[in-house]
């Protein structure tokens, strides 16, 4: 007969009590949280990876995919972040979808547009927030709204707009010229618009997450038009030259009053009519015909001259080679040639990586205009620093104050 491992000692009320023994660790049973095989793949794809790219990490995903197996709770914490989901999305019953905030104008002919990343999903959603701040801060102090905020529309003729544009920024081919590098004149051309009132943040990756890079071939910036917060967002993943572009493409934008994420690609033809006028807009503002005409060479080989040109306007070779064609210096058909050579280079060129200056770069990220202000607010007592921290990606108050530094709110 085996012995029982039970015993009964005698209680204070006389009554005997039968007591179990303690459960051992190899006992315990860790609880297994039910999720849909369906949300898992969906979070892969929704991070742009494939299961087997988080096998490694994760052995027994297979078996959590094929339904034989839950996993725990700290295990799908783990999957979350892995996959930049947010945790209780993996509790639903079905994968969400999520649609753009703003219009989407990347749809080419009949070709819908891709489905968002979760990166460029997560970083509309951070400008929204940071957008969202500014316009209570803007109302708190009393800001007028933007006269030139929906002041033009796609009836109004682009040379115009781009000089009126021209007038309002005051950042004129003469001061793109007088600067020694793309990076320079592009710091001035977002200094010039954040004095307009516009919030500019350029970044190339999500947040802070250097292992979240933004892809340009996905977007190269939007627009989130509003009377007192406009906000434009440039992809810093992008080329220095490129982005000048696409920093005049979404200003573009906002003078037609519209929040857009589009193709921004200077020699793109876009169905979508803004889209469309936005870059002839871009366009006349970085490289007006008048001023090519009078520093164009005819005589001299195209090659060349589109690098010395380039460096002129202090923008992308693609921009040039569409002016060389809109200006009647170069056929359609050697547009064509040259535009696709060029591109294939600048695809083939390996992007620089890493390095650099933190706060310079958190600098553009946040934009210096909306970081002054969260600095304003948080020594005039009107938000607090933990709220401070959050809005400018910071964890530390010597990080706080080194920024501040660095966006010349501090002295």
């Amino acid at each position: 007969m085996l012995a029982s491992n039970r015993c009964t000692v005698d209680s204070p009320g006389g009554r005997r009590t039968a007591l179990l023994p303690a459960r051992t660790p190899k006992d315990h049973v860790t609880p297994r949280v039910p999720v849909q095989p369906a949300l898992l793949r969906w979070a892969c794809a929704r991070r742009g990876l494939r299961p087997d790219d988080l096998h490694a990490r994760f052995p027994r995903l297979p078996d959590w995919l094929a339904g034989g197996e839950r996993p725990t709770l700290r295990q799908l914490e783990a999957f979350a972040a892995a996959t930049n989901t947010p945790v209780g999305y993996l509790f639903l019953d079905a994968p969400p979808v999520e649609a753009l905030p703003i219009p989407d104008m990347r749809t080419v002919g009949s070709r819908a547009p891709a489905t968002p990343s979760a990166d460029l999903l997560d970083t509309v959603y951070l400008c929204q927030q940071r957008q969202a701040w500014y316009r209570d801060y803007a109302l708190s102090i009393g800001e007028e709204p933007l006269a030139f905020i929906g002041s033009a529309c796609l009836t109004s003729d682009t040379k115009v707009t781009a000089d009126a544009m021209g007038r309002a920024l005051g950042f004129h081919v003469g001061d793109r010229n007088a600067v020694a590098t793309w990076q320079e004149a592009l710091r001035r051309f977002a200094e010039r618009a954040e004095d307009l009132g516009v919030l500019v943040m350029t970044s190339g990756i999500v947040g802070t997450n250097t292992r979240r890079v933004l892809d340009p071939e996905e977007f190269r910036g939007f627009a989130l038009s509003d009377s007192l917060a406009p906000l434009v967002f440039v992809n810093g993943a992008d080329t220095k030259s490129a982005q000048m572009f696409t920093l005049a493409h979404e200003l573009a934008h906002l003078w037609l009053g519209e929040s857009a994420l589009g193709d921004s690609h200077a020699a793109s033809q876009p169905h979508v009519a803004s889209e469309a006028w936005c870059n002839r807009v871009a366009a006349e503002l970085l490289v007006p015909i008048d001023e090519l005409r009078a520093e164009l060479h005819p005589d001299a080989p195209v090659g060349p001259e589109i690098d010395r040109l380039s460096r002129v306007f202090k923008v992308s070779t693609l921009v040039i080679i569409r002016r060389l064609f809109d200006v009647g210096h170069i056929e359609e058909h050697t547009m064509r040639q040259i535009y696709g050579a060029e591109l294939s280079r600048l695809r083939a060129r390996s992007p620089r990586r890493g390095g650099g200056d933190f706060y310079l770069s958190q600098r553009a990220r946040v934009g210096r205009r909306f970081a002054r202000a969260v600095y304003e607010s948080t020594w005039g007592g009107r938000s607090s620093f933990t709220e401070a921290f959050r809005l400018l990606n910071v964890s530390s108050m010597d990080t706080f104050q080194r920024l501040g530094f660095a966006v010349g709110a501090i002295q």
